[in-house]
Order: structure tokens, then sequence, then C-alpha cells
């Protein structure tokens, strides 16, 4: 009987110690983080986030993803930790962003260009020659009416927190431009975007959507005449051996969209959407700052490699940039607030 007693007590023991292990505290899964956890106790919770973009690895986009990944992980003392795909390793800006609707992408860094066709405000950045620095437009990224713009997808399962600037776009051409009347009846390569392509119609151009695999070979071969694009895109894939003339219009900066799946974010506790939320902010102002500090020396890069660079007079496109207000501000209120702002 005492050997059955004591049997009993030690079985009770086990039985006591399961239970609590069951019942103990401890932040979720990374499973259950990935999808917003479960609400519990924000200085337990553990995540794991995918983070997709369609820029290489060297690229300035690719250097924003990994400062936001620093950030994360150094402000949530390491609960924190993203997993980069780079280079359209899961599929094109359209690709993610289904994936970030149904939830399967925890973040996207998302072009301006495409996000103009899921909501017309987007358009507003793309309104010609109204910033003229980096520094405007980051500023102008932190306004309420920038916020609004971005509050337009919030109803599409994603929710857009910020933007970075990774170049301003810029004009080169195969024989030399000087002035607005010279591109009339050219040909140029144009990333697909409602409000690039209407600008360029306003100066009798002929935008045409050409992959960016195929852009130099177009140029090479005279299928375009020019194309509209960043001054590191023209240095890594060598445009200047085929578009030896470089216009610095800087008529638009060009904007990366900072997207997190929107159930997600809405799971998370207010202290984890901060993190995230200033991570960005610090991930957004490295890179703007960066790629703005590169200017002049990929400026030099291009001109020793032979290209002519040179600038043409914004005042020159004084009538395009009219155009383009009147059409953009009577589509949408928010792109009339936005224009309104910041047209100086």
């Amino acid at each position: 009987m005492k050997k059955y007693k004591i049997r009993m007590l030690i079985l009770s023991i086990i039985a006591v110690m399961v239970l609590s292990a069951c019942g103990g505290g401890g932040g979720g899964s990374s499973e259950e983080a990935s999808s917003g956890g479960d609400g519990g106790d924000a200085e337990g919770e553990t995540y794991e986030f995918k983070l997709g973009h369609i820029a290489p690895p060297d690229h300035i986009w690719n250097e924003a993803a990994q400062k936001f990944a620093e950030e994360l992980e150094e402000r949530s003392d390491g609960r924190m930790k993203v997993e980069l795909y780079p280079g359209g390793q899961l599929g094109s800006d359209s690709d993610m962003v289904q994936q970030l609707e149904a939830g399967s992408l925890d973040f996207g860094f998302i072009t301006n260009a495409f996000l103009t066709s899921k909501s017309d405000a987007f358009s507003a950045w793309f309104a010609p020659y109204l910033f003229d620095s980096y520094e405007a437009a980051l500023e102008a990224s932190k306004s309420e009416e920038a916020k609004n713009i971005l509050a337009t997808l919030d109803d599409q399962g994603i929710k857009a927190l910020d933007i970075f600037f990774s170049g301003h776009r810029t004009m080169m051409f195969r024989e030399k431009v000087e002035k607005p009347e010279d591109l009339e009846g050219l040909s140029m390569r144009v990333t697909p975007s409602p409000a690039l392509e209407d600008f360029y119609r306003s100066l009798g151009v002929s935008p045409e959507s050409i992959s960016l695999p195929d852009v130099y070979q177009s140029a090479q071969t005279g299928v375009i005449d020019g194309m509209d694009m960043d001054l590191d895109a023209a240095i890594t894939s060598n445009y200047n051996e085929v578009t030896g003339y470089g216009a610095l219009t800087n008529h638009m900066v060009w904007p990366s969209v900072m997207i997190i799946n929107k159930a997600l974010y809405d799971g998370m506790s207010e202290e984890d959407q901060k993190i995230v939320e200033e991570s960005m902010a610090a991930a957004s102002e490295f890179a703007t700052m960066k790629r703005a500090s590169q200017e002049e020396e990929f400026i030099k890069t291009l001109e020793d490699r032979g290209m002519e660079i040179y600038e043409i007079d914004p005042a020159l496109f004084e009538k395009q940039m009219n155009e383009f207000d009147e059409k953009y501000k009577a589509m949408d209120p928010l792109i009339a607030d936005f224009i309104d702002t910041f047209r100086k």
C-alpha cells in the first residue's frame, strides 16, 4: 500500500508539471506571428517576415530592405526578423501585390508606377517638375497629403506605410535633344503607367512599354530613340553604350512604396506597429539620402564612359506641366490637393 501511495504521489507531481508547461506563457510561434499572432503579450511575440521586391541585390532598393531588416531586429530586441527576396524572386510587382493581399507575403517594396493601376491617387507623384530635390520629395512623403494617398489601398488587403526615392528620372537619347520640340515624333521607352505615358504623349512622343531586359537591344537597333531612365540603371545596364546623350531633366522623382499585409498589421500590438513604422521611416531616409549623395558620382561615371550629360531648362516644359496638372487634378481630389500643396 505504501508503494502504491508513493507511486500515486509521483504521478500527481508529474501531472502538475505537464499542466503547468501546457499553460505557460510566451510569444506566438513564427507561423502565428506571420499571420498577426493572437494578440497576446507583445513582449513575447516573435515574427519571421518575408519581404520581396523587383530590384537586383546590388540596387539601392535592396539596401533599403537590408536597413529595414536591421532596424526591425534592433528595435524589437531580436523579436522581428526579415528574410529578403530581391530581384523579382517572388515575381513581378503584380505578383507580389497579389501575395501581399493574400497574406503569403508580409512586406513588399512596390513601384509607384504599378500602384497607379490600383489607385489613381498615386499618379500625383508623377506630376512633372513637382520636386527639385530628393530632400523636398522626402519631406513631402511625410505630409498628410501623401498619407491620404497611401491610405487609398487600405480596403484592398494591403497597407502602404511609407515611401522612399531611388532616383530622378532623366531622358537618354541616341541623338541629342535640346528642347521639347525636338522630342516630337520620337519613340521612347517609358515605364508602364498612364501618368508617365500621358506626360510623354503631351511632348509628341510615342511611349513604348518595353521590358527592362530588352531595352538595351531596342536602343541599339533603333527600335526606340531613347528612354526615360534613372542614372544608376543606366550605369548597371550600360545604356550609355546605346544612348550617347543624357539630359538631366529630373522631371520626376521615382518613388518606391513600402507595403505590409493589412491583416498582419492590424493584428499587431500598437507597440509593434510603431516599431514597423519607425523602422520603415529610418530605411526610407537612409535610402533616399544615400541615393541623393550618389548623383554627382553617377554623372561622372557616365561622362567617363563617353556619354554627354547636359541639362534642359525646366521652364521649357511649362505647357506640359499645365496639361498634366489640369487633367490629373480633375481625376481625383487627392491628386489636386497634392499638386496644389507642392507645386511652387
